[in-house]
């Protein structure tokens, strides 16, 4: 007879022996740092001109903006920062996502922040004329914000609270509603359309240092809520009777950890547009070497993310040149078969 576990039953203890586990983790993180170091090469080197080692070194340190090759490197690496900056949010605003929905196929699109910075992108188009990356900015993260109350505010609902399956379909219902808002804005208007796509589609190619400059602090102050809610979320994931009794303040832990993923992911979506699959497919894999400690999980998650946005910008301008390919578009085409080869060979790990 097959003994089916009760939902919300603690996981069973992992069999790793902690020093194995430790050094799994490193080399993990180790392998995620390299990744990122060549992501962030690549996208300096390649482009409409690929350019040497040696110009990618001068261009950085020493430009010289007579120098065509390094001219172009000095020309791509606002675009780098920028892609290293949205990728490492979606990454580790995901894990959040996540850990504190214990449920593995929470990201920014399910839980309404995606939508709900469109629609706010949308409707600032059509009243205020709005054009600009940086008015852009400001309305995508209001809008993330404001529908991730709302979701909260929904699934808060009766007596139980803010459990994981009421903020889940509270997610869901509300990225549909906000969805069809902007789908209709978007029919009755062609003149909101053609402007409002170019954001929509998610780019980092029209970077700038003052762009990075706006989002940074949200971004910040939202790693380091996150990072302070990594122990929190570990005892979530046992369950909020649990986590309880362990002497986590649970409905603290999920304000402040929903608070970190508005910062992150809110700020990313405003900052590129609506960049999917990175939220939700980088935690996966990281969890595969780190397992569910989110003290380990975070960073990686960020790290992984980074180099996966980078390398699909660097694909995106590589595979169209001289033109390019948006990196919403290819973290879309990437994303979906890596996940579901995640999904095959690790039948996503219990949150």
């Amino acid at each position: 007879m097959t003994l089916v576990a009760p939902p919300g039953t603690p996981a069973a203890p992992s069999r790793v022996r902690p020093a194995s586990l430790r050094r799994r983790r490193v080399v993990g993180l180790a392998v995620c740092a390299l990744a990122v170091l060549l992501a962030v090469v690549a996208s300096l080197a390649f482009g409409a001109r690929v350019v040497g080692w040696s110009d990618v070194v001068a261009g950085v340190l020493h430009p010289d903006t007579s120098d065509i090759a390094q001219a172009a490197v000095q020309s791509r690496v606002a675009r780098t920062v920028l892609g290293l900056l949205v990728g490492a949010a979606l990454g580790m605003g995901g894990a959040v996502l996540q850990g504190l929905t214990r449920n593995p196929l929470a990201d920014p699109a399910l839980l309404g922040i995606s939508s709900g910075a469109s629609l706010a992108v949308v409707l600032g188009i059509m009243l205020l004329g709005l054009s600009t990356l940086q008015q852009y900015v400001w309305l995508a993260f209001a809008g993330a914000a404001l529908a991730s109350v709302l979701v909260y505010a929904i699934g808060s609902l009766g007596r139980e609270g803010a459990t994981p399956l009421k903020l889940a379909l509270a997610g869901a219902a509300t990225t549909a509603a906000l969805g069809s808002g902007v789908s209709m804005v978007l029919l009755s208007r062609t003149d909101v359309l053609d402007t409002f796509r170019f954001w929509q589609v998610g780019s980092i190619g029209r970077a700038s240092f003052a762009e990075i400059g706006q989002v940074l602090p949200f971004l910040v102050v939202g790693t380091v809520l996150a990072v302070g809610c990594a122990r929190g979320m570990d005892a979530i994931a046992l369950g909020d009777d649990v986590a309880a009794g362990l002497g986590q303040r649970v409905g603290l832990v999920r304000a402040v950890g929903g608070l970190a993923a508005v910062l992150l992911c809110g700020t990313a979506v405003a900052a590129a547009g609506p960049i999917g699959f990175v939220g939700l497919v980088m935690p996966h894999l990281a969890r595969t070497f780190t397992g569910p400690s989110h003290r380990w999980l975070l960073p990686a998650s960020a790290a992984l993310g980074a180099a996966l946005l980078l390398a699909a910008d660097v694909v995106g301008r590589v595979v169209a040149r001289p033109q390019e390919i948006e990196v919403g578009i290819v973290t879309a085409v990437l994303g979906a078969p890596v996940f579901i080869a995640i999904i095959r060979r690790h039948k996503v790990s219990a949150l």
